[in-house]
């Protein structure tokens, strides 16, 4: 059996938390009157308080019921939510992800720091309630607060909360301490005995409570667990109620499983804020039962075994094609199918959707807003395009890199913007599609666009470009993925000192993708990356160069054709085979990997594309498709550019993997040398 650190699980639903609450808070920007989003951050800081208190993190709960004040301050309306206070909580949880990582840490300075900000933003919103603007949501903010009523409650826990660490008593407990209590079970929903899980939760319980406090204090009995139970609160009328019978249990009533809004007591507004609360719980249940949170670590080694189960397999084939054993093939054709099952299902289970690496951005790009006082509006296309895992954690540095770019010199600021007519609020939009093998992530803005020639000049004084050298537009963009390269005329927080972007090309380069740019002066640029969807199992073609076998990835290849002697030696000197009245440059691998070996009579084409263009890589043969397990080369191969990685044949054989991207562009020098010697 498997011991679970209870700190460890606390550190990834803490962080998890944290992740909540900015998000509520980036939400809050826009609408700065949306009670859910009010009370989902203040249940976060709430529920994040509660528990760094109960596993020891008390500088964490300390600093954290700052914070949880000021929202609690907010969510009764004593104090408006503003873009001040908004951002004083941001700054704030950052803090907090510092006191999660480092508990032990001398973080007094900062703590003070932050809470004086804090403390401001809070005294700057007035604190009055008449300063805050009268809307139907504060309306009944201020009806609920009322003190000295009766309120019904009803309640059922879902039934795992006993085995999840729920006591109810606890929870009856503590209505209690509010005031004078009346308890009544509903057991209508007790199964007979035989049926009976002990474990298991069957009841429900319906409260009279008297009590000074509002419903703020009842709601938080339950905070903890209010997202997945049935709860309604209803507010008695003035005169005494009828007595609540405590020697029998009340009679199945629809009311606990529905809401309290056919309840002919319950005024009209206690009504509405009930449904909204109930009518989601049944769905929120059935999400998280559906989920198992796994450990990463635990998926990486699944994915190593169903690797070296495609290995094994792909021997067993060929041992089956070698004999004439009729059930031997049967039983290596079902393993076939099978192994190619379970390595989908594990790509699947390795997919994340792209909205997790977006959504980090929302973030950044508040903080470069107030930063550079330039009005940026974020906005994300295809969330759900979903990716490896791997690749997404690798994408998070190099998108960093490119959004900054595209505010700091791309987008303009406001009064600029009005000059050249434009909207004063720029847009950067993060979209995500899928196209065969790859996904196709693009950054657009809407600003400046790239000035062509401050980029040549600083390409020429650098020395990247020779004077008056004649270079294709594109040829020239890619020139700010050179290292060292700026264009910017001073040296800002956020670019200007030629870093970063060589770092962009170069990862994702090693991810086996390629970058593409585009941009027009005055209307913004667009920068897409291609990148494969995953980096453990691609499908591959398997061909022969010499006496050496080779995989090609099947996304990047287009059609395969016959080269014939007659067309091999037609072709000498120009390399161009004519396909559908359109020529394609083709690179002889047997020369460009120095084999030693002449060619076969009969040699093909693999046409492949490179997401620019179209060339040919001419092969000795072409043994079939194969599934490809990568595994990385030594560090003593890192430079090998042509290569991305090798796999490991059925009959223990390495097979080189193909980097496309490299390899066109190796050939093209090598011919480009030829020519001049020639």
């Amino acid at each position: 059996m498997t011991d679970v650190d209870p700190i460890a699980v606390f550190l990834m639903e803490a962080t998890e938390l944290l992740e909540q609450v900015e998000a509520g808070l980036l939400d809050l920007t826009s609408r700065l009157d949306d009670r859910d989003q009010i009370d989902a951050v203040f249940r976060g800081l709430h529920t994040l308080k509660g528990s760094g208190a109960m596993f020891g993190f008390d500088a964490l709960a300390a600093f954290t019921h700052h914070c949880e004040t000021a929202f609690d301050r907010v969510r009764k309306g004593d104090v408006p939510a503003t873009q001040e206070l908004v951002a004083a909580v941001l700054a704030a949880q950052d803090h907090m992800r510092t006191l999660l990582e480092t508990p032990n840490g001398d973080h007094e300075e900062k703590s003070a720091e932050l809470l004086a900000v804090l403390h401001a933003a809070v005294a700057g919103s007035g604190g009055s309630v008449a300063e805050t603007p009268v809307t139907a949501a504060t309306q009944a903010v201020q009806q609920d607060k009322e003190t000295g009523g009766a309120w019904r409650i009803r309640f059922s826990l879902p039934r795992d909360s006993m085995a999840n660490g729920t006591n109810p008593l606890g929870l009856l407990d503590e209505l209690r301490d509010l005031g004078e209590c009346r308890i009544v079970a509903d057991t209508s929903k007790v199964p007979p005995l035989d049926a009976l899980v002990p474990t298991e939760m069957h009841l429900a319980w319906d409260v009279h409570l008297v009590t000074q406090g509002g419903r703020e204090a009842i709601e938080d009995v339950f905070i903890f667990v209010m997202d997945d139970m049935e709860l309604s609160i209803e507010r008695l009328k003035d005169e005494a109620p009828e007595p609540v019978a405590a020697k029998a249990p009340v009679p199945a009533s629809p009311a606990i499983a529905q809401p309290v809004a056919q309840a002919p007591q319950a005024p009209a507004k206690a009504a509405e804020a009930t449904t909204s609360a109930t009518d989601n719980k049944p769905q929120q249940q059935a999400k998280a039962a559906e989920n198992v949170r796994v450990p990463a670590e635990r998926l990486d080694e699944l994915m190593d075994r169903v690797g070296e189960l495609v290995i094994a397999q792909s021997r067993l084939s060929q041992l089956a094609d070698a004999t004439m054993e009729i059930q031997l093939r049967a039983v290596s054709e079902d393993i076939e199918r099978l192994s190619g099952e379970l390595r989908d299902t594990m790509m699947v289970l390795r997919m994340m959707p792209v909205a997790s690496l977006f959504g980090r951005f929302r973030r950044l790009v508040h903080d470069l807003s107030r930063e550079t006082g330039k009005k940026i509006d974020l906005v994300t296309e295809g969330e759900t395009t979903e990716v490896d895992k791997t690749v997404i954690d690798r994408l998070a540095d190099p998108l960093v890199h490119l959004v900054r770019n595209s505010i700091d010199h791309g987008l303009e600021l406001p009064e600029d913007r009005r000059n050249a007519g434009k909207a004063e609020t720029g847009r950067i939009i993060l979209s995500a599609h899928q196209s065969g093998g790859e996904v196709i992530i693009t950054i657009r803005d809407d600003g400046r666009g790239i000035d062509r020639t401050r980029v040549r000049a600083k390409a020429e004084s650098s020395g990247l470009v020779q004077p008056g050298a004649t270079l294709s537009d594109q040829e020239l963009l890619q020139m700010i993925f050179q290292p060292g390269f700026s264009t910017a005329a001073t040296i800002t927080n956020l670019s200007g000192r030629g870093v970063g972007m060589d770092v962009v090309k170069k990862t994702v380069e090693a991810l086996r993708g390629t970058i593409e740019m585009t941009s027009t002066p005055g209307e913004g640029s667009e920068i897409s990356l291609r990148i494969p969807l995953t980096l453990a199992i691609i499908d591959g073609l398997l061909v022969r160069v010499g006496n050496a076998p080779y995989v090609i990835p099947l996304s990047a290849v287009e059609e395969c054709l016959e080269l014939s002697v007659e067309d091999d030696m037609r072709s000498r000197g120009r390399s161009f085979i004519s396909l559908r009245e359109s020529l394609v440059p083709f690179i002889r691998l047997r020369e460009l990997f120095h084999t030693g070996t002449k060619p076969d009579p009969f040699q093909k084409i693999v046409v492949i594309s490179t997401g620019t263009e179209r060339v040919g890589l001419v092969v000795d043969q072409i043994i079939g498709d194969h599934q490809t397990v990568i595994k990385s080369l030594s560090k003593l191969h890192h430079d090998v550019a042509t290569f991305s990685g090798a796999t490991i044949l059925g009959d223990g054989s390495v097979a080189l993997i193909l980097d496309v991207t490299h390899l066109v562009a190796s050939g093209q020098h090598q011919e480009a040398q030829l020519r001049a010697a020639g």
